[in-house]
């Protein structure tokens, strides 16, 4: 049992009793039905909470039973406001005798990563440059217009539909970066500018779900590569990967593959996420052929960007929503490469594991690497070269990853952390290897 102390207020008289846990017993609070964490040393019960959250409630309940001080700061543009829908839920602080990290994490390397976070806030480092990202918009609908304008003046021809694969599928893999930037709330100052506008460019820009996306991606950030908790490491039966699943797999005898293909079978796969935005509109619950997934957000609500966006897509070659033609599912072939490559580089060939519970740096730091900085390679990779320092500041404005780059260098450095970083051709190799 927790135990009590009370607060004095000015009069002298004593206020409302403190309940102090221990360690102990808050970890003993991470089930599905009784959820509590911790953000600087005070204790929230989060089970209520947990289906309202508005990043999901898987991310927030990946939390419970410890420390979230570096999750929550990571994720919440502005921690002041989200204070106050906590305020409800705190039934206690830590008591004074227990440390502030759980697990016997080295307090000092946490303390010191958060001095880091608070420098980079005095360098204005999480301030977004609002001429960069009206000028990277406005590269992608100048090459959506000159789709457009080669269409009209040339029609579909196999020399026009070839300069229209290149324009078209650079557009739609721009866009996808651009919709990362606003779904991490890293250009505007508000949350909900944010959202307005990722629900454009994600919806209109790109078919898809702005719901399903942030409830996905939050996870994949809060805990990356981690077992169970990361989606982007549950391939579905499709892939094994990491060290330990192979092995579990081979124990249990779970053959759903010709594993020791996948490596070849891999590049047949990178076809399926062209097929995503229609597995998306697929899960409307107004044509819905495919079973809804749990615990997943209801997309009905948001996919009147889907519906509105992609008509655009169609009418370049002439077909009708409901049809597609060769052409386009070659653009969504191309994007896909362009799509899996990238995002893959990062993290497969890195440390995919179970829960380990390390502190925030040592377990991003894990899971990500970083590829050498270039004007191409910051374009292409729409600056998710700087993987590293996204993953500790996911909030932070893109172009200021470089600025913060040799303050993480040097923090990882002091404490022994493996900072990984390669050439774009070695990631790619890496990923088969």
């Amino acid at each position: 049992m927790g135990k009590r102390g009370e607060k004095g207020g000015e009069s002298g008289e004593p206020e409302a009793q403190i309940r102090f846990y221990t360690w102990e017993e808050i970890q003993k609070h991470n089930l599905r039905t009784d959820k509590w964490l911790v953000i600087e040393r005070k204790v929230y019960n989060v089970t209520k909470w947990a289906n309202r959250h508005p990043g999901g409630q898987r991310v927030i309940s990946h939390c419970a039973g410890e420390d979230a001080t570096d999750a929550f700061q990571a994720f919440h543009i502005n921690p002041t406001l989200v204070q106050k829908f906590l305020k409800p839920l705190l039934i206690g602080e830590l008591a004074p005798g227990e440390p502030s990290q759980d697990r016997d994490k080295n307090s000092q390397l946490v303390e010191d990563f958060r001095t880091l976070r608070k420098t980079a806030e005095d360098m204005n480092l999480f301030r977004a440059n609002p001429l960069f990202f009206s000028l990277y918009l406005g590269h992608i609908i100048a090459m959506e217009v000159l789709a457009w304008v080669l269409v009209s003046y040339f029609g579909t021809g196999w020399i026009t539909t070839l300069i229209l694969a290149c324009i078209l599928t650079t557009s739609q893999a721009q866009a996808g970066w651009l919709q990362h930037d606003f779904g991490h709330l890293s250009v505007f100052k508000k949350s909900s500018w944010n959202h307005i506008v990722h629900k454009f460019v994600i919806g209109h820009l790109k078919g898809a779900s702005a719901n399903w996306w942030n409830h996905r991606h939050f996870q994949h950030h809060a805990k990356p590569n981690i077992f169970k908790k990361d989606p982007d490491v549950n391939m579905l039966h499709v892939f094994v990967l990491g060290d330990t699943q192979p092995v579990e797999y081979g124990k249990k005898k779970l053959k759903y593959l010709p594993y020791n293909h996948q490596h070849e079978y891999f590049f047949l796969s990178e076809y399926l996420p062209c097929s995503l935005p229609f597995s998306l509109n697929a899960r409307s619950p107004r044509c819905s052929p495919l079973p809804p997934v749990p615990d997943e957000p209801s997309l009905g609500s948001d996919l009147t960007g889907c519906y509105l966006g992609y008509p655009h897509c169609f009418t370049y070659l002439g077909s009708s929503p409901s049809s597609t033609s060769p052409q386009q599912r070659w653009f969504w072939f191309l994007e896909s490469h362009w799509f899996v490559w990238v995002s893959q580089m990062n993290h497969i060939p890195m440390e995919i594991d179970c829960e380990k519970h390390r502190d925030w740096l040592s377990s991003q730091v894990a899971a990500t690497c970083n590829i050498e900085q270039s004007f191409f390679n910051d374009w292409f990779t729409g600056h998710l070269n700087f993987q590293i320092e996204h993953h500790l500041f996911p909030t932070m404005p893109r172009h200021n990853f470089w600025k913060v780059k040799p303050l993480v260098k040097s923090l990882c450095a002091k404490y022994g952390v493996q900072y990984e970083e390669k050439p774009l051709g070695k990631a790619f190799v890496d990923i088969v290897g």
